[in-house]
């Protein structure tokens, strides 16, 4: 008998989050928590298992499920999973687990149920293989973190939710079209079947721009990408946390942008670099500039994003292995420098780098993780970050030597606002009274950062089963794009 693993590890977590909602207000709370842990270590170990099981020798879809789900229009219940999406599923297990982890006593069960149904929700928008199964995963995951934020958010949570809403919103609305000429087209939703239509370059140009809406917003790419500082740095942590880690607008580059329409990314593949570019170097200056530890994180993060979509657009293997690792590492180094910046704002209730100054003595677990967090987000060698940046300026270099040069900033501009920002934080002058006198990490907060560093140690130092498991599909998808028109 085949379990269906891929459907457990979506609807147990958004079943789980609907329980924790009926039983928020019972005992105080503390089943909701309990549920809301349990629910997080069960999907991380259907996840372990889903990568202790994965062949990374094959291209092929795995653990799939196939069921007719609307028979009229041919919509199917169909899941799997390859080298371009199994690592996401991973890091979105532990992440759910570090972050529903995260929570103590007090925390509000709805808080709870929607972090768990995101969580859900992303399995699910990873694992379709059917065009509107994917729509409707990739859209539903707007709601609960559009309650999160609106609720439990930030004193301008109700602009950002606005922003965030809208722009969302906005950007989808030209993938649907997309998906509803798309079946016009071929009479059917499966993603694989549209890798294989006769499309028009002029057709092409058209539905790139319609799946370029969607993603970059998502991603978020310059000049898309208003809505997500202030998101991030309203949202609640844990809610923070999974916006910037969920990577599914850059997933939907590789899912559906670039094998659907191979001819039209290869003609606009030089504006997609100059976009990436662009945000490379902007947004690491607009970091460089914060005064506000969470939204120098939320532009760090930004920046780095850019080198990730510059690595699609060079269509070469060495450059699209390192964007997939550095989606990764950048999903953990956020995490961690978000649960850094939470702890921060805990005991001096700011997140104001002149209020944060001078930590290092009264906090030294804090300090040194920090240290070792922003050495990651620079990408020190033997860091998770180090991997995923070098082998796309790699790639960069190959392409062209300038184009190189400019991936390369984000290795320099990056240094300046991360050690800028460190000696301000940890080891600059003590700028405000409290801290002298705050208490460092306790030990669940120990325990949970140190369980990120030890990953980014890990991915660092050994990289190669990360490589390995996307090294089939990403060799498949740059074939496709070779036998393409042009």
């Amino acid at each position: 008998m085949n379990v269906p693993v891929l459907s457990l590890l979506i609807w147990l977590p958004i079943i789980a989050g609907v329980a924790v909602l009926a039983v928020r207000n019972v005992d105080g709370g503390r089943p909701s928590r309990w549920l809301a842990n349990a629910a997080a270590w069960a999907a991380f170990f259907i996840a372990v298992y889903v990568l202790c099981r994965f062949q990374s020798t094959s291209a092929a879809m795995q653990f799939s499920e196939r069921v007719m789900w609307i028979p009229y229009f041919g919509i199917e219940y169909s899941l799997g999973i390859d080298g371009l999406s199994v690592l996401f599923i991973g890091m979105n297990a532990l992440i759910t687990l570090l972050v529903i982890a995260a929570q103590k006593a007090g925390s509000k069960g709805s808080y709870l149920s929607a972090l768990l149904i995101t969580s859900g929700l992303t399995y699910g928008a990873f694992s379709a293989r059917d065009a509107v199964l994917f729509y409707i995963f990739f859209e539903a995951m707007l709601i609960p973190m559009y309650l999160v934020i609106g609720v439990f958010g930030g004193a301008q949570r109700k602009y950002a939710t606005t922003k965030f809403f809208l722009y969302t919103l906005f950007g989808s609305l030209f993938m649907l079209l997309a998906l509803f000429y798309l079946y016009g087209v071929s009479q059917t939703f499966s993603l694989q079947a549209w890798h294989h239509l006769p499309l028009s370059l002029y057709m092409q140009l058209i539905l790139f721009g319609a799946f370029f809406m969607a993603f970059a917003v998502k991603t978020p790419m310059w000049p898309l990408h208003a809505w997500a500082p202030d998101a991030y740095a309203e949202a609640p942590t844990g809610a923070a946390i999974m916006l910037a880690s969920t990577k599914i607008g850059a997933y939907g580059f590789l899912r559906l942008l670039l094998p659907i329409v191979p001819d039209a990314a290869q003609v606009l593949a030089p504006w997609m670099i100059g976009l990436s570019l662009l945000a490379v170097i902007y947004f690491g200056f607009v970091a460089l500039a914060q005064t506000d530890l969470k939204r120098l994180i939320a532009y760090s993060s930004i920046a780095h994003m850019g080198l990730v979509t510059l690595g699609f657009f060079l269509f070469d293997a060495v450059a699209l292995k390192g964007a997939v690792l550095l989606m990764v590492s950048n999903g953990l180094v956020v995490a961690a420098l978000f649960f850094c910046a939470d702890s921060l704002e805990k005991r001096l209730g700011s997140y104001r780098l002149t209020d944060c100054g001078g930590i290092v003595k009264a906090m030294p677990w804090l300090a040194t993780l920090l240290v070792f967090f922003a050495m990651a987000n620079i990408g020190l060698p033997g860091t998770s970050g180090f991997v995923g940046e070098f082998l796309v300026i790699l790639g960069a270099v190959g392409y062209q030597l300038g184009v190189g040069l400019l991936a390369a900033t984000v290795v320099v501009v990056g240094a300046a606002y991360t050690l800028w920002m460190v000696r301000r934080v940890v080891f600059g002058p003590v700028t405000h009274s409290s801290v002298s006198a705050i208490t460092d990490l306790g030990m669940r907060e120990r325990l949970l950062l140190s369980v990120l560093a030890a990953v980014m140690l890990g991915f660092g130092l050994w990289p190669q089963p990360l490589l390995g498991m996307a090294d089939a599909s990403i060799t498949q998808l740059l074939a496709h794009m070779a036998l393409s028109k042009l």
